[in-house]
């Protein structure tokens, strides 16, 4: 299975490299040189991560009868479709239409990529895999953005498209890159059990995880697009912090991710997340301490303070998937799957939400965060007891 890995690691470095190109970019693209105005275009391109939310329980049916090689393939095909919409856009319709077709394919390839790399990884425990994973797409990411920097640096309003252009180029390489160079078991399951017909509907301890699961992505979530608008409107930082706070994030993430495994090796799936989650909570606290900081020593404080929500990335994230990987039923993993990535998009769409409670008062968002992360600490605890025993403490 090498040269499995090797494809499944060079497509995804591929496909985040080209998302790391134009994905940040997208409302100022859309503002700059397609013509629309912010605030339409922040409307529309919501409303196509909305739209895709009614994707993951046909990605985890495809998943489940073709597998989840095929799903991918037509995720990364999908998502090529709707950045060559967004280069053609001219009015709000097509650009809604590529939001759409984006989002669509954000979700079929979340839905079904970590059952992919449990396939590839094979019958080991998939903590370690999706690790790796996470590094991998972290680095080549941020890699991304660092060439589309350049790209506006050096060609202004082109650049834009040139980089739109090279995130369509990129999707088709990775999706030929897994059609010709990864082959994968197909595993014939049994119909499902009766009791499985409804998928992780009716399994309250997995939609429990999922719930768990959400509160964190709400706090990633919110640190990505509110850290901007604490450092620049709230604090009144230089321009340069935000960029430098995700870039810091992006690095620990990209060579973090198999260390903090070792680190944790002693604790169970749930104890690691809890601890994540505890950190989460502590960062939220560290950031409201930056109002009591001098502000000569805020860009100090807040890259410091970084690394708590860097190891708490690191610890949860793996783990998490890891832990809903195992639970999930095998003849039902695909839609158990795509059922976990609600945890993620919903927290995608209520994170805005979050950081607008900014206009209120500068403390609020951080402390309802914090509240959510404690409240995921709590929840874990009695987690334990009613998931399957090898999917909280694999054997070695």
């Amino acid at each position: 299975m090498n040269r499995a890995r090797a494809a499944l690691l060079v497509a995804l470095a591929i496909d985040n490299f080209g998302t790391g190109l134009f994905l940040p970019l997208t409302l100022v693209y859309l503002s700059r040189v397609v013509g629309l105005p912010l605030a339409i275009a922040g409307t529309v391109v919501p409303l196509g991560t909305v739209a895709g939310l009614l994707v993951p329980p046909l990605a985890g049916r495809l998943t489940d009868r073709v597998g989840a090689r095929l799903v991918v393939i037509t995720a990364q095909l999908v998502q090529a479709a709707g950045v060559l919409a967004y280069l053609l856009a001219g009015s709000v319709v097509t650009v809604a239409v590529a939001a759409v077709l984006v989002a669509a394919g954000q979700q079929l390839f979340y839905c079904a990529l970590y059952a992919l790399v449990a396939d590839v990884a094979g019958d080991v425990p998939k903590d370690r895999p999706f690790a790796v994973v996470g590094m991998v797409r972290a680095a080549s990411f941020g890699a991304g953005g660092l060439v589309a920097a350049v790209l506006l640096t050096g060609f202004g309003t082109t650049g834009f498209r040139v980089a739109l252009a090279a995130n369509a180029v990129t999707y088709l390489l990775a999706a030929l890159v897994l059609l010709l160079g990864l082959r994968t078991r197909t595993t014939r399951f049994l119909p499902p059990p009766r009791c499985l017909a409804a998928g992780p509907l009716r399994d309250r301890p997995y939609l429990k995880l999922i719930l768990i699961s959400g509160l964190f992505g709400l706090s990633l979530d919110v640190f990505l697009i509110g850290v901007p608008v604490f450092v620049l409107e709230q604090l009144h930082g230089p321009s340069w912090l935000p960029g430098a706070i995700i870039a810091l994030l992006t690095l620990c993430t990209s060579v973090g991710g198999t260390l903090a495994l070792r680190l944790t090796h002693r604790l169970s799936r749930i104890d690691a997340m809890r601890f994540g989650s505890m950190l989460y909570a502590l960062w939220w606290l560290g950031c409201l301490g930056a109002l009591l900081v001098p502000r000569a020593a805020q860009p100090g404080y807040l890259l410091a303070v970084t690394l708590i929500i860097a190891t708490a990335n690191l610890v949860f994230g793996p783990r998490a998937n890891a832990l809903a990987e195992a639970a999930a039923p095998r003849a039902a993993r695909g839609r158990y799957l795509a059922a976990f990535q609600y945890a993620f998009t919903t927290a995608q769409v209520v994170a805005p939400a979050v950081v607008a409670l900014f206009s209120v008062a500068v403390w609020l968002p951080w402390v309802v965060v914090a509240v959510c992360a404690v409240l995921a600490v709590f929840g874990l605890s009695g987690l334990s007891a009613r998931l399957p025993a090898h999917a909280v403490r694999p054997p070695p």
